[in-house]
């Protein structure tokens, strides 16, 4: 058998979270989520009323 030397390239990747990229998905993501409950509530309070 033939030895194979192999050289292994190590990295260190460091995860840099964007604060400001963080706190405006969840400003993106929490306005979804109050128009989203806003048409729910619309459609609760005024469409299935008239279904009667």
């Amino acid at each position: 058998m033939t030895e194979r030397n192999v050289d292994i390239e190590e990295r260190h990747v460091e995860h840099k979270s964007d604060s400001s990229l963080v706190l405006s998905t969840l400003i993106k993501y929490a306005a979804y989520l109050i128009i989203f409950f806003g048409i729910l509530y619309f459609i609760v309070r005024y469409v299935f009323p008239w279904l009667r």
